[in-house]
């Protein structure tokens, strides 16, 4: 579970809980209005970490990290009524994966603002403007994860975003929203998702102006339906799904990367780079040098044998990302290619580029100056199976890379980076520099630099009896 603070572990006063088991005969005995008022004071029905942190102030952002069923929604819908109906927040920003989810969750739902605002003081929703508006003059807004240049320009004083773990492009809508988080004296917002280990919830879980509530499915059974408590929880209970849709688990990805870290073998601190028999420097070029785009990427690489009893192996000796435009990377690209490695000192053997975008101009620039460079195509593989490709290179440990003279047993930071990238995908923030390992890699092996896979020895075509025999159960 993720180490935050947790609203769960804060002091605060406590609130009237009503007796389950007297539930019935207590409400009886209400008058219509009695019932009425309780029925909207979330004070009695929500849990304790469920309730809006008021009594702490050093917070930025609430971000509620909680498994399926267990009030998320609620929460966040409490949260902006308890801002805009005490006079804290005028101009609110509700945030979904799209247009339907919001209206169909956030507002109309049965957790939704709509649901749980007392009828005094309930906004009205006018779908053709997007918005909620409440009877003293607060605005609330609907945008969507589709279009986050919505976000470009509105100012906020409060928003809350749902579901933020599922959206396609999380970074552009949290810039974006936090540009127009600038009205009033404490603007605040409020995050309601079940947890997923992608960049933004780790970066936001870490950050010191957030306050993280977590909690389980589990906490909340009495209030599910008895078919979701049977199967979906006895189905999914010990699983990896379980763990982050049921207990809010924030699993880190490199747990169930496809390339594991341990894989990588350190080339000591304490020797000299090793003479290298071919340099490959492959590189991932970027459309634009837009911030918004992906960087282009380079990884460089040195085939050499470790000891005369090893088999061929390759090292990272270098890699870098940077967003550059054409005239500038191409420049670059000249000027790399000249670098010596290792010693005595090698020059490159081969420049590898991805043929895409700017990649194909490239190409044949390169090639005019006199570059030894090849074009990649990946053809119809997407980044799993050119990763899954040449994963098998790495598992033999015939990927080396060199170990930090400042933390022993640790890679340089500068590989970290790469490292970092492979071991976390499909949930890392970039895979730039992935695309240039798996291209360099599965160059070198069917070039034969690198071999993992000898052919068996197949001479003995028939075996004596002494040996075992295998029968086909299928036969039988």
């Amino acid at each position: 579970m993720i180490n935050s603070p947790s609203v769960s572990g804060r002091k605060r006063k406590p609130s009237q809980i009503i007796d389950p088991s007297n539930l019935d005969e207590f409400v009886s005995e209400l008058t219509d209005q009695e019932a009425i008022e309780l029925f909207y004071d979330w004070q009695t029905w929500g849990r304790a970490n469920q309730q809006v942190p008021t009594d702490e102030d050093w917070w930025t952002i609430w971000m509620i990290l909680a498994g399926r069923g267990w009030g998320k929604t609620r929460c966040g819908a409490e949260f902006v009524r308890y801002h805009v109906e005490n006079g804290l927040a005028g101009r609110v920003a509700l945030i979904a994966e799209d247009a339907g989810d919001a209206r169909d969750v956030m507002v109309e739902g049965e957790s939704g603002i709509l649901a749980i605002s007392h009828h005094k003081c309930r906004p009205t929703f006018v779908p053709s403007k997007r918005r909620l508006e409440w009877p003293n003059g607060a605005i609330a807004t609907i945008y969507s994860d589709a279009d986050p240049e919505a976000l470009r320009g509105p100012q906020h004083d409060l928003f809350w975003c749902d579901e933020l773990a599922k959206y396609k492009n999380p970074d552009s809508v949290w810039s974006n929203l936090m540009f127009g988080l600038r009205l009033g004296q404490k603007p605040r917002g409020c995050v309601t998702t079940t947890p997923k280990p992608i960049p933004i919830i780790r970066k936001l879980v870490d950050d010191p102006r957030t306050l993280v509530t977590t909690g389980t499915t589990h906490e909340n059974f009495s209030n599910l339906a008895p078919t979701f408590r049977d199967e979906i929880i006895s189905e999914y209970e010990g699983t990896r799904l379980g763990r982050q849709e049921l207990y809010a688990e924030l699993i880190d990805p490199e747990d169930y990367g496809i390339v594991k870290r341990e894989w990588f073998r350190l080339w000591s601190a304490d020797l000299e780079f090793p003479e290298f028999i071919y340099i490959l420097q492959s590189y991932d070029p970027a459309y634009t040098d837009k911030t918004i785009n992906d960087p282009t990427a380079c990884s460089v690489w040195g085939v050499f044998k470790p000891s005369d009893d090893q088999p061929m192996s390759v090292m990272l000796i270098d890699c870098w990302e940077d967003f550059m435009i054409y005239p500038d990377l191409k420049r670059k690209m000249i000027d790399e290619y000249d670098s010596v490695y290792g010693e005595p000192g090698k020059k490159v053997d081969q420049v590898l580029i991805e043929e895409k975008a700017s990649g194909l101009s490239l190409i044949q620039d390169l090639q005019r100056s006199g570059i030894p460079v090849r074009g990649y195509n990946p053809g119809r593989a997407d980044k799993t199976q050119r990763l899954a490709l040449i994963a098998n290179i790495i598992e033999r440990g015939r990927v080396y890379v060199p170990e930090s003279t400042l933390k022993r047993g640790q890679p340089r930071d500068w590989a970290e980076k790469l490292i970092s990238q492979i071991c976390s995908f499909p949930e890392s923030e970039r895979d730039d520099l992935i695309d240039t390992t798996s291209q360099a890699l599965r160059l070198l092996r069917d070039m034969s630099l690198i071999t993992v896979d000898f052919p068996r020895d197949n001479d003995d075509l028939y075996v004596d009896d002494t040996q075992p025999r295998r029968v086909n159960p299928y036969a039988i």
